[in-house]
């Protein structure tokens, strides 16, 4: 498990260099996709998490990660009516 936090470690070192001539938006998209995945693989890392788990968690972080980035450059959040449908409406 180590070795694979490290690897992922390394890998998001390399990418991050590339954001810098990436539109505002893209890079924070970009950026919220790596940070949520990077806590979502630390999170099923200090849980002990299978493999499964492990790849399951870091893709749900990432893409937590690009829609709360999206969320802040556009200032409209999701809100569930409780009936299975959603609205939007400003952020608090």
């Amino acid at each position: 498990m180590k070795r694979t936090l490290l690897a992922c470690a390394c890998a998001a070192t390399l990418v991050l260099p590339g954001c810098m001539n990436m539109a505002p938006r893209t890079q924070a998209e970009t950026t919220g996709a790596v940070v949520g995945g990077g806590l979502g693989l630390i999170t099923a890392a200090a849980l002990d998490a299978d493999p499964g788990w492990v790849v399951v968690s870091t893709l749900a972080g990432a893409a937590a990660g690009t829609l709360v980035a999206r969320n802040n450059e556009t200032g409209t959040c999701a809100y569930s009516r409780g009936d299975g449908t959603y609205y939007r409406a400003p952020c608090p």
